[in-house]
């Protein structure tokens, strides 16, 4: 039975490190992974919340696909999902179904699991060197690309590619937005692309004379080094990018402007993360230690959760205050109250 929600309020800049200081994060670990090595700080690359914030998903780079009860840390209360023969980069629940969760390995395999039964429902082979996954919106499609290049147009309940697009430079972790029409993708030149979804075509160009060489295509000029993920705030006023020059980037959607940016982190940012409600963002560096959360509206650092190690991969809730992230290779969240009857 999925736990009871509890109503979603918003907590103000002044309050939110009130809010968190007193929390202790909660370690959800499997012993016998980290005895087989899973314990290293590399071992943990991707974290998703199913819809409801009732589930969260784990993959890694030892191959382990699991499934957790974010209120029963016990490894026993998990599920384990088994079948994938690379480590896996990327998982994902279908953003209108709460137990249909998708996986991409490093083997250019992307599996589709029901995690009420544990059953792979569909798999999809043959996209080479994959790092990158989204889904669209309406829960309908998703997109997926290697480093080669190349995005895919994938179905759930399709064994085969539904199309292919060949990008002109590596795609890295990519963004929709909410309307499904357009999708981000960050580039290995440090800019973002804003295509039209399905078809892959820019949307939008200079409104000057360019140089016949050059494209007339409008890009994000984000970082300064490789653009690594993009992530559209839940209220769509604001693009957040992440590089390998350690900086995240805040693009307001609707002039395309760079509002302000976050200098505060180590090494390249592998992912980003906004709370529910948009107030608050956090990026995941695979250097450093310590989560920074800084306020949308101002730039201002709210607060900084202490961490062991370097967290990769991070992933506020999407209906509460709890942030899921990896610390030295196992998941940890802060927020939740294991104790609650």
């Amino acid at each position: 039975m999925a736990p009871l929600l509890r109503p979603r309020y918003s907590l103000s800049k002044e309050k939110f490190s009130g809010y968190f200081g007193p929390l202790k994060s909660q370690p959800y670990t499997d012993a016998a992974s980290t005895t087989r090595g899973g314990g290293s700080h590399q071992s943990l690359r991707s974290i998703a919340w199913n819809p409801l914030g009732s589930l969260v998903a784990t993959g890694a780079s030892d191959k382990t696909l699991r499934v957790w009860n974010p209120e029963k840390p016990n490894v026993r209360f998990s599920t384990e999902l088994k079948g994938h023969a690379a480590s896996i980069e990327k998982v994902a629940f279908n953003p209108v179904k709460d137990a249909e969760l998708c996986s991409l390995s490093s083997d250019g395999v992307v599996k589709f699991w029901d995690v009420r039964t544990k059953a792979c429902v569909n798999e999809v082979k043959g996209l080479g060197n994959a790092h990158t996954l989204a889904w669209a919106p309406d829960g309908s499609s998703l997109l997926a690309g290697n480093r080669s290049g190349e995005l895919f147009q994938l179905s759930p309940t399709q064994a085969t590619v539904v199309a292919s697009y060949s990008q002109p430079v590596e795609t890295n972790q990519m963004a929709f937005c909410w309307s499904g029409q357009k999708v981000f993708l960050p580039t290995r030149e440090g800019s973002v692309r804003i295509l039209s979804y399905p078809d892959l075509e820019p949307l939008l160009h200079y409104n000057y004379e360019v140089d016949p060489e050059e494209s007339s295509e409008f890009l994000l000029k984000a970082h300064t080094a490789s653009c690594l993920t993009a992530e559209l705030s839940p209220t769509g006023r604001y693009l957040a990018t992440g590089g390998a020059d350690s900086m995240m980037a805040l693009f307001d959607t609707k002039d395309w402007v760079c509002q302000r940016t976050v200098s505060s982190m180590v090494g390249p940012v592998k992912s980003i993360s906004f709370t529910f409600d948009g107030s608050y963002v956090v990026g995941g560096s695979e250097e450093g230690a310590g989560l920074d959360v800084t306020h949308t509206e101002t730039g201002e650092q709210v607060h900084t959760f202490k961490t062991a190690g370097p967290c990769e991969a991070v992933a506020w809730a999407p209906t509460r205050y709890f942030l899921a992230y990896s610390d030295l290779g196992i998941l940890r969240i802060v927020g939740v109250d294991t104790d609650r009857k």
